[in-house]
C-alpha cells in the first residue's frame, strides 16, 4: 500500500502536485501557467506544468467543490503522478502548505484510495506510486489525523485485497487463516469448523457449505477496546461466500466469474475491526463472519428442503442461489447472543437492490431510527452512502410457508407474469433476515441491515463513489463502519 509521510522540508527532485482551491490565489510561478491554459480549480481537472517548478514533473490540481472534493484532489493528484517516467515513479509529494490538518488528512484518504494495488497474479505487478510525502508546515498538528487515514487504508485495502482473490486461493480455510493473522494487532480470532456447527444446530450455514469440498466456517474477530469495563460490543455481521455457483439453482454462465466477490461484506467487516485496532479505538466491537463456499455436488441442499437455523427457527429452501440470507441468519443469530450494543449487518445480497439503486448507494434496512441516521450520517461523511429501504408488513406475509416456519424467499418470477419480473427481494431478505435479528419477543437490539450489492465492485464505466477507483473490489463498508463507531459508539 501507499506510504504516506509528513514532512517540512521540500525535496528537490520529486515530481509534485499543488492542489488548487478555487476563489484562493495561486502561487505566482503557478498562476501564469494556469491563466494562460484556461485552468479553473472549481472543476477538478488536472494541469501539467513543464519546467515550472524547479525543473521537476508537476500538476496543478483542481479541488471542486462538495464535500469529498479534497478527497478526489488527492485521488486526482496520484493518479497524475503515477503516469511520470516510463513506470511511474515510486516516490512523490503533494504541497498541502496552508491546509488545515482535515485537509491534509482527505488529500491522503483520495491517494491512498486510488493508488492502492490489487494482488497481481501475473509475471510484473502494474507499478505505482509507493510512497508520498505530504508538504505541509505544522507535521505534528497534521500527524493524528494522517495516523487515522493510514489505520482506514490499511483496512479498506485488507477488504479490497480478500474480495480480489480468485475462489482457488480463497476457500473458506483460506479466509479463516488470513483472518488469523489479525491476532498480530490485538484482534481475537475464533474459527468455529464443521462439527461445532453441526453441534450447535447452525442450519442454514451447513446447508449452504454442504455441497463444497471446503466445509464452512464460522469466525469471530473481537476487538477489546479501553473504554469503561463492561461496554458492550457492537457487532458487525458479513456475508463471506468465497464462491457463489448458485448450488442446485445454477446461475447463468456469463459473469459467474465475478461471484469471488460474494464474500466482500465480510471482507469489509474484517477490514473495519483492523481500522479500529490500529487506531487503538476505545469501543468494543466483534463482528461474525459467515464463511462458506455455495458450490454443488450430491449432497447440495436442495430446493424444497427444510432446515433448523441456529435460533431453531425452520426455514423452507425455495431457491439455493438466495445463500447469502440462510449463512446471514445464523451469524445474526450468533450475534445476539453476545448481547451486543447493536447489530450491523453487511452483504452483496440481491441484485433486487441494484435494480432500485444502481451503482450509487447501498440499501438500508433496519429497526431503529437512530442507528438509522447515524449509519446515513457516516455513509455521507466518507462518501460510501446509503438509501433508507422499507420492511414492510406484505413483505413478511409474502415469506409464509405451509411446512416451515417461513420460506427465505419467493419463487423466481413470483409464480409467473408482468408482476413477478419486479419482485422487491431486496425487501423480503431483509424481512426474513429481521426475524433473526430482531425475534419477536426478544430484547431490542439495534439492527441495521446493509445490502451493498453494486457498490461492492468498481467496473469499467461503473463509479460509485466520490472519485475514480481503478476496476475492481471497492472495499466499500470498512470506512462506513469505522465512521459509524467512532460517531454513535466511542
Amino acid at each position: 500500500m501507499l506510504t504516506l509521510r509528513l514532512t517540512e522540508l521540500p525535496r528537490p527532485g520529486l515530481p509534485l502536485a499543488y492542489p488548487a482551491i478555487p476563489g484562493e490565489p495561486l502561487p505566482p510561478a503557478y498562476a501564469a501557467v494556469a491563466a494562460a491554459a484556461g485552468f479553473e480549480a472549481g472543476r477538478g481537472g488536472a494541469l501539467r506544468l513543464d519546467g515550472v517548478v524547479q525543473g521537476r514533473p508537476a500538476w496543478l490540481v483542481g479541488v471542486a467543490p462538495g464535500p469529498h472534493g479534497m478527497e478526489a484532489a488527492g485521488a486526482l493528484a496520484a493518479a497524475s503522478l503515477a503516469g511520470e517516467g516510463p513506470d511511474g515513479p515510486r516516490h512523490a509529494v503533494i504541497d498541502a502548505r496552508g491546509l488545515a490538518p482535515a485537509e491534509v488528512a482527505a488529500l491522503a484518504m483520495g491517494a491512498g484510495m486510488r493508488s492502492h494495488r490489487l494482488p497481481f497474479l501475473g509475471a510484473e505487478p502494474p507499478p505505482a506510486l509507493r510512497q508520498l510525502d505530504l508538504l505541509v508546515e505544522d507535521a505534528a498538528a497534521a500527524e493524528p489525523a494522517l495516523a487515522r487515514v493510514r489505520a482506514v487504508l490499511r483496512g479498506t485495502g485488507l477488504a479490497r485485497d480478500l474480495a480480489a482473490e480468485p475462489g482457488n486461493r480463497l476457500s473458506p480455510r483460506d479466509f479463516a487463516d488470513r483472518l488469523g493473522e489479525l491476532e498480530g494487532h490485538g484482534i481475537e480470532v475464533v474459527v468455529h469448523g464443521r462439527h461445532w456447527l453441526e453441534r450447535h444446530g447452525y442450519g442454514g450455514l451447513l446447508a449452504v457449505g454442504r455441497g463444497s469440498a471446503h466445509p464452512p466456517r464460522l469466525v469471530v474477530l473481537r476487538w477489546p477496546g479501553h473504554g469503561p469495563g463492561g461496554t458492550p460490543p457492537v457487532a458487525f455481521v458479513g456475508k463471506g461466500i468465497t464462491f457463489d455457483t448458485g448450488g442446485i439453482s445454477i446461475k447463468p454462465a456469463a459473469g459467474m466469474e465475478a461471484m469471488k466477490g460474494d464474500m466482500a461484506g465480510a471482507a469489509a467487516c474484517a477490514g473495519a475491526m483492523l481500522a479500529l485496532a490500529l487506531r487503538d479505538s476505545p469501543a468494543p466491537a466483534l463482528a461474525v463472519l459467515a464463511i462458506a463456499e455455495n458450490a454443488t455436488d450430491g449432497d447440495s441442499y436442495r430446493p424444497g428442503d427444510v432446515l433448523r437455523m441456529g435460533s431453531g427457527t425452520t426455514v423452507e429452501v425455495v431457491d439455493t442461489d438466495a445463500e447469502g440470507r440462510l449463512v446471514l441468519a445464523d451469524a445474526l443469530h450468533h450475534a445476539r447472543r453476545q448481547e451486543p450494543r447493536a447489530i450491523i449487518d453487511l452483504a452483496t445480497l440481491t441484485g433486487s437492490i441494484v435494480r432500485a439503486l444502481g451503482h450509487q448507494r447501498a440499501g438500508l434496512f433496519g429497526n431503529d431510527a437512530g442507528l438509522r441516521d447515524a449509519a446515513m450520517a457516516a455513509g455521507e461523511a466518507v462518501g460510501e452512502p446509503l438509501w433508507p429501504m422499507p420492511i414492510g408488513e406484505g413483505h413478511r406475509r409474502d415469506l409464509e410457508s405451509d411446512i416451515a416456519d417461513l420460506r427465505h424467499c419467493l419463487p423466481a418470477g413470483g409464480g409467473g407474469g408482468w408482476a413477478g419480473k419486479f419482485l422487491p427481494d431486496a425487501c423480503h431478505a431483509a424481512a426474513f433476515l429481521r426475524e433473526f435479528a430482531c425475534p419477536e419477543g426478544a430484547p431490542h437490539i439495534p439492527w441495521a441491515h446493509l445490502d451493498i450489492a453494486g457498490m461492492d465492485l468498481r467496473e469499467e464505466g461503473v463509479e460509485s463513489g466520490p472519485y475514480p477507483l481503478p476496476p475492481g473490489p471497492s472495499g466499500f463498508g470498512v470506512r462506513l463502519l469505522d465512521r459509524l463507531v467512532a460517531d454513535r459508539f466511542e
